[in-house]
Formats: C-alpha cells, structure tokens, sequence
C-alpha cells in the first residue's frame, strides 16, 4: 500500500489525470509486488464496466443533452416565473426553482450550470443583479441535479455498490427537494437585504394554466423516469432508454428545436463523456483489486469498530472525510475510490447502504462546487466570464444549504429511507 500511496501521489502532484494515475500507481503495485497477476489485469479492468446496468449512464446523459438542445430549459424558466418571479429577488428564486425541475430531467449537475447558466446569468446582470451572485446561485443550485433523480452519479454508486437503483432514486428525492427549498429561503433572506428586484409578472389564472398545459410533458418526466423504476415497469437501464426516447419525441414533435445537427451534437457528446466514466471505471478495478487484495477494507472495518463508534458517529466522521476529498477529486473517481473502503465499514456498523449513498453523493456535489476542480465552477466559469474563485464566494451561502441537508441525513436516517421503505420495503 506505501507503493500505491507514494506513486498516486507523485502522478497526482505531476498533474497526471486521477484516473490514469489510479491505474498507474496500481499497475506500479502489481509489477513489484504481485507480477504473476499482471496478465489477468486486462480481464478485471473489462469486468468493471461489463455491466448491464451501466448501460443506463450514457443514456441519461443523452437524455440530459437532449433537453439541453430541444430548448427545454427556457420553457422551465418561463413556467418557474410564472409563479415566483413576483416576489423580491424572483429571478433567483427562478434560477432554483428551475435547477430542482431540470436536475430531475438530466441527472447532471454540469448540464443544470450550462443550461440553466447560460440563459439567467446574463438577463440575471441585466436586470440588476450582481454577477457573482447570479453565477454563485446557479452552480450551488445545480447540485440538485447529482441528488434529485435520476441522477448519474447515484446510478455510478449503485453499480459500485450492488445496490438497487430504484431505492437509491427514493432515497435522494427529498434530500434533494430540501436542498431546494432552503436555497430558496436563503435567496429570500438575501434578496430582502439587498433590496434585490422583482419581476412584472402579473399572469391570470388561465394563463397560468395555459403555461402549464405547455410544460406537462416537460414536468411529468422525472415521475415518468423514476416511477417505472420504482414500480417494476422497467429497469433502470430500460427506463433511460425511455427516458432518452421521450427526450427525443419532445424535442423533434412539441418544441420542434431538436433537429439533425442538434441531435448528433447531443449523440458525439455523450460518447466522449461516457468513454471518459468507462475508463475511470475500468482503471478504478485495478485499485479496487488491490484493496482486496490487501485487505484494506477490512482492516478498516476492524480498526474503526475497535473504536466503538456508532453509525452517526461514523457518518459524521465520514461526510467530513467526503466534503475534503470532493474539493481535490471529481465526483466519479471519488465515488469509485471512496464506495469500497467505507461502504463494507457502514454496513457492518449498521449504516443502510442507500443512507450511504445518498450521503456520499451530497457530499460530493458540494465538492464539485469548490475550488480546485469544481466541474460545476469551471463550466460556469466558461459561462459567466467570471474566475473560479469569485463563483465560488458567491455559491457559498447556497451551498450551507447542501452541508446542513447531509448533516440532517446522517442525524434522521429516515430522511433518505422512507420513501424507498414505503414504495420498495
């Protein structure tokens, strides 16, 4: 493990990706320690992405860029304006209440930033709102995207996991929709003392129900997604397909902005992004199979029950663990680093595994918002104009909101359990 260790650490420092450096440093460990194993290397790397429900990850990531190119998003903001544009600061609250819509459709914090970022920030800064706030609002808020299903980085974790996707789906729903919800009392809070603008928005109730009508087949896809999940309908895989599919019939029948050039666009960025995830799971094995082979988790397993602590205790110390590790490594690896060195520790403890996830993944989208590799940050970076760092000042009262639901899901387990209890028990 000093071998691992030392050389993850000199490629990470020599700016190798974490990837690569992954599958390096435990290539470097088999050569010296095990080289009778090296020839069956190749044959663990394919089994790690050799599985079914992995095939469920590029297709809600085309679902996700799908929407992006039917035009989806602004026909979100319009319906999220409709009803609290009117108040102090309604744009804001438009900014969150269209990631908690868009995050349930594309699963993808990065997508939500684009979208979502790139239609509000500027009429945000033209209406009056300083930038670093408006930049700040739409990358905290588009964390949702990792937590309210469907979720990409969920489905990573469960295939790591074995567990079930439909519970895991559950498990982050009302985590996610607190995340919203306190977002949009903080952007209250504020907006009262900066005396932020409201929105002439004086709609009747038959235009609100005209603007609904329009955006139905919109706002029933995430139950679509999730419900035929969780009932039985379908599995996951087969679900994003559905989900991908219906994507498409929007974009090319109701809004009619989904045309060729657009959905090869959508078709060419999901091979790339999917690849990359292939690849830092098929390398990730390697590391995996030396933690098994050393016994790590086991050892760790033994070393923090000699400590007596309970499961809230353990979560506590885990989530800190997640929100240091989240600022340095970006979600996926994180996932697949983090999932089989804590994950056999909780359940011996007596943690759920959905509980985990949930947790872990919250974490995470707390990370993917901080400096230094922030994905979300660097997108909205490219969106805004604006430095990584004073994004990240601006996205700091909105992302308490995210630390204070993962801290009340390690307090109430029953946060994340109920619905997967009621529906799935």
């Amino acid at each position: 493990m000093t071998i691992l260790l030392i050389s993850l650490a000199i490629l990470l420092i020599l700016g190798i990706p974490i990837a690569y450096a992954i599958g390096l440093s435990s290539l470097l460990f088999f050569a010296l320690n095990h080289p009778d194993l090296v020839q069956i290397l190749p044959q663990r790397m394919f089994a790690g992405f050799n599985s079914y429900t992995l095939i469920a990850l590029p297709l809600f990531i085309l679902m996700g860029f799908l929407m992006n190119e039917a035009g989806i998003t602004a026909r979100l903001i319009n319906f999220c304006q409709l009803f609290v544009g009117r108040f102090r600061g309604g744009l804001g609250l438009v900014n969150v209440g269209a990631s908690m819509i868009f995050g349930g459709i594309s699963g993808s914090s990065t997508s939500d930033t684009a979208s979502v970022g790139s239609i509000l920030i500027p009429e945000m800064e033209r209406r009056g709102y300083d930038r670093k706030f408006a930049a700040g609002i739409t990358v905290a808020s588009s964390t949702m995207g990792m937590i309210i299903p469907p979720s990409i980085p969920v489905v990573l974790y469960a295939v790591v996991a074995q567990e079930s996707v439909g519970q895991l789906f559950l498990g982050g729903a009302i985590p996610g929709l607190m995340i919203g919800v306190f977002q949009l009392v903080m952007v209250s809070v504020i907006a009262r003392r900066d005396d932020l603008p409201k929105e002439d928005v004086h709609a009747s109730p038959g235009e609100i129900a005209k603007e609904t009508a329009l955006s139905l087949h919109v706002l029933l896809m995430p139950a679509l997604i999730v419900g035929i999940v969780v009932f039985g309908v379908a599995t996951p895989t087969e679900s994003s397909a559905i989900g991908a599919l219906y994507a498409a019939v929007i974009g090319f029948a109701f809004t009619r902005r989904l045309k060729l050039p657009a959905l090869w666009r959508a078709v060419n960025k999901t091979v790339m992004i999917s690849s990359k995830i292939m690849v830092i799971i098929a390398l990730s094995q390697l590391y995996i199979y030396v933690l098994a082979i050393e016994r790590i988790p086991e050892a760790m397993t033994a070393y923090l029950v000699s400590l007596d602590l309970g499961p809230t205790a353990f979560m506590l110390i885990f989530g800190f663990i997640v929100l240091i590790i989240g600022t340095f490594i970006d979600v996926s690896p994180a996932i697949l680093l983090l999932t089989p060195i804590f994950l056999p520790t909780a359940v011996d403890i007596g943690v759920s595994p959905v509980q985990f996830g949930i947790v872990l993944v919250s974490g995470l989208a707390v990370g993917a918002c901080s400096p230094p590799v922030g994905n979300c940050l660097n997108v909205c970076s490219a969106v805004s104009g604006l430095g990584i760092g004073p994004i990240f000042v601006g996205a700091l009262p909105f992302l308490a909101a995210n630390v204070l639901v993962m801290i009340l899901c390690i307090l109430w387990p029953a946060i994340v359990l109920w619905l997967p209890s009621i529906f799935m028990g």
